[in-house]
Formats: C-alpha cells, sequence, structure tokens
C-alpha cells in the first residue's frame, strides 16, 4: 500500500521540489500551503507522515505541530520539521513541541527519502 506525506510549507517551488522527490520515492504527495490548511488536510486525508516546514505565515510549525501532538486523532503521527533555521534553539524547540525529527534545507532527495522511510518505521525498504 503506498504510504502518504503532506508537504506543508509557503513556498509553492519548495513544495513542487520536495513533491518531485517523494513521488519519485513512490509516495502519495498532497500539499499545504500554510498552517491553517495543514490542519484542515490532515482531519480531511489523514496522511502517514508531514513534513512541515518552520516559518510560514499565520501559524508557523512549531504552532501545528504543537496542536497535532495535542488531538487524540494525531498524538502519533510522524511529523519530520523540515527547515531553514538551522540554529539549536529553533532544532529543540521543534523537538520539544513533538517533531519526530527536525531537518534543515536544502535536503537531498536520498536523505529526504531515507528520514521519511525511518519516521514511518519502514527503515527494511528505505535501504
Amino acid at each position: 500500500m503506498t504510504q502518504s506525506v503532506l508537504i506543508v510549507d509557503d513556498e509553492p517551488m519548495a513544495r513542487t521540489l520536495l513533491r518531485l522527490m517523494l513521488v519519485r520515492a513512490g509516495f502519495n504527495v498532497s500539499e499545504a500551503e500554510d498552517g491553517y490548511d495543514a490542519l484542515k488536510k490532515v482531519q480531511d486525508y489523514q496522511p502517514d507522515i508531514i513534513l512541515l516546514d518552520v516559518m510560514m505565515p499565520g501559524m508557523d510549525g512549531f504552532t501545528v505541530c504543537e496542536t497535532l501532538r495535542g488531538e487524540e486523532k494525531t498524538s502519533a503521527l510522524p511529523i519530520i520539521m523540515l527547515s531553514a533555521k538551522t540554529d539549536l534553539e529553533s532544532i529543540n524547540k521543534g523537538l520539544r513541541v513533538g517533531a519526530t525529527k527536525y531537518l534543515t534545507k536544502p535536503i537531498s532527495p536520498e536523505d529526504l527519502t531515507r528520514h521519511v522511510h525511518d519516521a514511518l518505521g519502514n527503515t527494511a525498504q528505505a535501504h
């Protein structure tokens, strides 16, 4: 069964690049353009994993992650934060609000695919 990824990023080009990498790796991909859109799409589509940008207008990735962790249905959903914010404070905050992993941009297709498989518990498929 094909696993689904929700990409949440306010930059259309970033979403497109990530989608291309993940589709090539065999995932079903949907997109959200901000935090509010992400929360709605998680309710509607229930993805297997979320790739979540941190810096977005309106509701940032930290708030989205915290909100999802607070809901019973999404408390265990794998969330990979993917951000250009590489400072230790941001990384620690991401993990503190419940991110499964915190990765920094830019990221190679191989690393992205490996981390997604890893977060989903598909380590056997990733090698």
